[in-house]
């Protein structure tokens, strides 16, 4: 990676992308959320560039955690650029982390280009390899425990993957074990 961010004024906000103005040279960086930023701002954004054969584009962030996050959907078979800025466009950095980390499917489905098929692709290659320093991930583990005990029971994890979205995480774990059991027989 040749940068690691750009600090500087913006001098443009259009609907997917921003100029920002650095030592006199004005970058165009596509970011999840143009209008987040405000023309005349001065800011430091996270940038990753990505280099194709035919264009060399940056794409930009507010957060270090959100420029991660874009890199690790990138390493998703399937997943491209416009596909991570959607995730990143519409769900926080903690929801996508804990519904990748809960097997939430239907959550990541809700995303424009994330169908069914990317959804459980993203949860494979994913799941359990996230770690942010600055970040810190609150995954119920009551819900941990009810996903351990259904497929000790013998449930795929599709079947478990339907269910957990479903279940009230303030209930102790038998509790949970008992809703999901009723859920599954449905």
């Amino acid at each position: 990676m040749m940068y690691s961010y750009i600090k500087g004024k913006i001098e443009i906000v259009e609907p997917n992308k921003i100029t920002i103005e650095a030592n006199d040279i004005g970058y165009e960086i596509i970011t999840p959320n143009p209008y987040t930023f405000s023309k005349g701002q001065t800011i430091t954004i996270y940038v990753y560039q990505n280099v194709k054969e035919d264009s060399i584009l940056l794409y930009g962030f507010k957060t270090i955690d959100e420029k991660k996050l874009f890199i690790k959907l990138l390493s998703v078979k399937g997943i491209g650029p416009k596909s991570a800025l959607a995730i990143l466009a519409s769900g926080s950095v903690n929801d996508v982390i804990e519904a990748i980390e809960t097997s939430n499917a239907p959550y990541l489905n809700k995303f424009p280009g994330i169908g069914p098929k990317a959804s459980q692709q993203i949860i494979l290659d994913l799941k359990g390899k996230i770690e942010f320093d600055s970040l810190v991930i609150t995954v119920n583990s009551n819900i941990k425990e009810v996903e351990e005990a259904l497929k000790s029971l013998g449930y795929k994890n599709k079947e478990i993957t339907k269910i957990i979205p479903k279940l009230d995480s303030s209930k102790s774990t038998s509790e949970l074990i008992k809703d999901a059991l009723k859920l599954v027989l449905k």
